[in-house]
């Protein structure tokens, strides 16, 4: 099944290179294209796109504000968001993805993830590159006012704490399958109860949960 995408940035040029690269992808179309937040928000609930990809950084209505209103916790039929910035040290990041995206690219994060994302976003699951947004999520986990983590009224099982910690250095599910010995079926099983017991959407938010209660080691300087 083909994924139809909307893609929002306020330059025209990365709008075009973005479709270029998306559209040359098996299994991916661009619907859409919008300069700024507003653009973006009203496309993507007219022709309804499988993913909006959207810069963080645009005049008027920004991608923060545009992921809250497509993808926020108060939506009712969200449209699953990826977003894009040029810093890969950018405090916007990490609140777009408190405000409901499921994962963020560098602008020059190329081809192949680009398209993994994207699928990724359809699928409901989340790309969480470890380069990257692990990070962000170490930079940023304590910035800005938010109310402390929630705790799960049930306990963590030994392994849930594992995969928690697999998820949030960015491992995928076939990744913690192998790491774990334990079938890729287990794994998937561990991920949704974790997103149950956390009372969160995706893997983003499970990651965002293990940094904000120090599940996850600090990552060394330079890293």
């Amino acid at each position: 099944m083909t994924v139809r995408v909307v893609v929002a940035d306020d330059q025209e040029i990365v709008r075009t290179g973005l479709r270029m690269i998306l559209d040359a992808q098996p299994g991916i179309e661009v619907v859409g294209e919008a300069a700024d937040g507003e653009a973006a928000v009203e496309l993507a609930r007219r022709v309804r796109p499988d993913v909006c990809l959207l810069d963080i950084r645009m005049p008027g209505t920004d991608g923060l504000e545009a992921t809250r209103r497509l993808a926020g916790p108060d939506v009712a039929d969200p449209v699953p968001v990826v977003v894009i910035t040029t810093f890969d040290l950018d405090e916007h990041v990490y609140a777009a993805l408190r405000a409901g995206a499921r994962g963020f690219l560098l602008k020059d994060a190329g081809p192949d993830l680009l398209a993994q994302a994207v699928h990724a976003a359809a699928r409901g699951d989340a790309l969480i590159a470890p380069s990257v947004t692990g990070r962000l999520l170490d930079a940023f986990a304590g910035s800005g006012p938010a109310p402390p983590p929630a705790q799960p009224l049930d306990r963590l099982t030994d392994r849930e704490e594992e995969v928690l910690s697999a998820v949030a250095r960015g491992r995928s599910n076939d990744q913690i399958a192998r790491e774990l010995h334990i079938t890729l079926s287990t794994v998937k099983t561990h991920v949704g109860s974790l997103m149950a017991k956390l009372g969160v959407r995706n893997r983003v938010e499970i990651a965002i949960w293990a940094h904000e209660t120090h599940r996850v080691p600090p990552r060394a300087p330079g890293r």
